[in-house]
């Protein structure tokens, strides 16, 4: 018996001893947690996420993607979101994301196991999933910041995503993390056809030197050529990662009818592209000056 006892609790010691502590970051914006009413953007891709961190779903007739999840707390409101825009929660068929930071990522374990969806992910952020974000370059210094997952497929740059009646092409943007995507897919309604862009716009998350980030050496470059890429893109509606980023706020209040128009100004996503490259060339400036 005393032995039994024994082993029990050794059991016990190894398993604590190996789960990781999830620590998500405090003090975040008021708005990254904030509800907003879900609603349709264009043809079958819907807004799910909160006031700020955005989280989409797009449905297909083979059941539904979801990209990006928000923080540990936006659990309960995406899948009030799915179920009040008249969809099953249960039918998330495939998970995605955009960057594997705690602010996309938080409640992408609980869904997975909830709904038994694969999840698919730009092969660039896999030691960052599998490390719950502590072997990120910059955000790593916050230890665990969601819980670690293993994903069921990887992806390269201009990979597919297949579901039902939709194509999601996955475009590697990577710099922000290692490997930031974006996503581009065509959808329909009534009026017409239209090509969407998901974007993952480059933010500089660092407050140093590009030469500083020894964990990420090819950074540098590789803003260089996510902001080349992202300048050359076609499309007719484009999102982004953060409602922020595309002006949800301005363009749309809480209950106005479906209206695809509002999401087509391709001149502010050049504007916010020009002032993401402002702020690269500035800190590549930094580079040049002696130390």
């Amino acid at each position: 018996m005393m032995k039994k006892l024994t082993l029990i609790l050794l059991l016990i010691i190894s398993f604590t001893g190996n789960a990781q502590t999830v620590t998500e970051p405090k003090n975040n914006p008021k708005e990254w947690s904030q509800p907003y009413e879900p609603f349709r953007i264009v043809g079958n891709l819907y807004y799910v996420g909160t006031y700020d961190l955005a989280s989409y779903l797009i449905v297909t007739n083979k059941g539904n993607i979801l990209i990006n999840t928000g923080l540990a707390d936006s659990y309960p409101q995406i899948k009030a979101n799915i179920e009040k825009l008249g969809f099953k929660y249960k039918d998330t068929k495939i998970l995605t994301l955009t960057q594997a930071h705690f602010d996309h990522m938080g409640a992408m374990a609980d869904i997975r196991k909830e709904t038994g969806a694969k999840l698919y992910v730009d092969e660039a952020d896999v030691a960052e999933l599998k490390s719950g974000g502590k072997s990120d370059y910059e955000l790593g210094k916050y230890g665990v910041t969601f819980k670690p997952l293993s994903p069921d497929f990887l992806l390269k740059n201009n990979d597919k995503i297949k579901l039902g009646n939709t194509t999601l092409t996955l475009l590697h943007h990577p710099g922000h993390t290692k490997g930031s995507c974006s996503f581009i897919f065509e959808t329909k309604d009534k009026n017409g056809k239209y090509k969407v862009l998901i974007a993952n716009m480059p933010s500089i998350i660092i407050d140093h030197k590009f030469s500083d980030v020894k964990a990420y050496p090819t950074i540098q470059k590789d803003y260089a050529y996510t902001l080349d890429a992202m300048k050359k893109l076609d499309f007719d509606v484009w999102v982004a990662s953060h409602a922020s980023q595309f002006d949800l706020h301005k363009k749309r209040k809480e209950g106005d009818a479906y209206n695809p128009k509002l999401f087509m100004d391709k001149e502010n996503y050049f504007k916010r592209l020009k002032g993401l490259e402002d702020d690269y060339l500035e800190k590549v400036k930094e580079e040049s000056q002696t130390k």
